[in-house]
């Protein structure tokens, strides 16, 4: 195929695409069976599932009416049977015994793997002086249009500011060695949905480990269910627990919790900002990751999500050799022009990146899968 031009103010790239020869075959639920803890949207995509399902369960469309698009991108697929449920329903357990006498057919296969995607881009880069990064947008799950754009504007800002080669891709099929290995940080942008096969999970999980930067932010942690446990206790290091409604959106204090940190340099003590405020199941701290700011629950009102005194909302975590930043902030649009987040954002960039910096040395729980 002939070079795509990829021109813009900040870098240069010439990107051609090797088109991928026919189905995913890899993918990760691909023999799962059906149980209450598949995705909602793998249960939709079969009849003879959806039917065990109304007959256990009849009105469940109208309990969660936004479960019933099986196009991608779709909350469907980062929720479960188990955590829809209301605390009221009791066939679950007959429920889940039923969908596991379902026989696994190829066509479920078929519509399993349709998600995902084996488009493998090349990149011939101009090198700048900074990092060469890659801003990584393939969403399955739920998909927040505005601030997955104003995001990637600000990060191409910043590439332009500070000297940085980026470029931006939403195909899981860049997740192979020849590919990452010419990004020194990988940035999940608001990433939703089990979006990699087996083999690019296993692809960008090397990277990570044998030196790769990995930055990600709010709804690349914040699925109420993930199918890959490795990227969310281990490269994430916290389990989305929720967020406070009516209002979504809240003013809140953030606490600088480690002024000696890098990512945190110049933000003195913290910042007031509005967003969606996430609480997690688990503190990353107990987790071995290394806490560069907190929320103020005393600033904002975290109802029945409250993790009290210490609630993260950035961190750091060493994954073998290379380095991890989440940030839980940036659900507004305008959360992607606030300077504060900016910075903390860029300096994570350039932290993960590892340019002359400290080799980054840390717990490597290699039995999660």
């Amino acid at each position: 195929m002939s070079c795509l031009k990829f021109a813009v103010a900040f870098s240069t790239a010439c990107i051609s695409w090797i088109a991928h020869a026919g189905p995913v075959a890899d993918c990760p639920l691909k023999e799962a069976p059906f149980s209450i803890d598949s995705p909602v949207l793998d249960v939709y995509l079969s009849t003879a599932a959806i039917a065990v399902v109304e007959k256990n369960w009849p009105g469940v469309h109208e309990v969660w009416p936004a479960l019933t698009s099986t196009t991608v991108p779709t909350f469907a697929a980062i929720v479960t049977l188990r955590s829809i449920t209301p605390p009221e329903f009791q066939p679950l357990q007959r429920l889940d015994a039923e969908l596991r006498a379902l026989p696994i057919t190829d066509a479920d296969r078929q519509v399993r793997c349709a998600r995902y995607d084996d488009e493998r881009p090349r990149f011939t880069i101009e090198r700048r002086k900074g990092p060469t990064v890659l801003v990584f947008e393939k969403i399955t799950g739920f998909r927040d249009e505005p601030s997955v754009t104003a995001a990637r504007a600000s990060f191409s800002e910043m590439a332009r500011r500070r000297g940085w080669s980026l470029v931006v891709t939403d195909k899981g099929g860049a997740m192979t060695p020849a590919v990452l290995d010419q990004f020194d940080v990988v940035v999940w942008n608001n990433v939703s949905g089990d979006v990699l096969t087996l083999s690019q999970r296993s692809a960008f999980r090397k990277y990570v480990e044998n030196g790769g930067g990995f930055v990600g932010f709010h709804g690349a942690g914040g699925d109420p269910e993930t199918f890959w446990p490795w990227y969310v206790d281990e490269l994430i290091g916290a389990r989305f627990g929720g967020h406070p409604m009516n209002p979504q959106f809240r003013d809140a204090r953030i606490n600088v919790a480690d002024p000696s940190h890098p990512i945190v340099a110049g933000l003195g003590k913290g910042w007031m900002m509005n967003d969606e405020w996430y609480s997690f199941k688990n503190n990353p701290r107990s987790n071995g990751a290394r806490i560069v700011a907190t929320l103020d629950e005393e600033s904002y009102s975290p109802g029945g999500l409250a993790m009290g005194s210490d609630h993260p909302i950035a961190w750091t975590r060493c994954i073998g050799r290379g380095r991890s930043f989440y940030s839980a902030i940036g659900h507004r649009p305008e959360s992607y022009s606030e300077p504060s987040n900016l910075r903390l954002l860029e300096q994570a960039v350039e932290w993960a990146a590892d340019k002359g910096g400290r080799q980054c040395t840390g717990p490597n729980r290699s039995s999660i899968p």
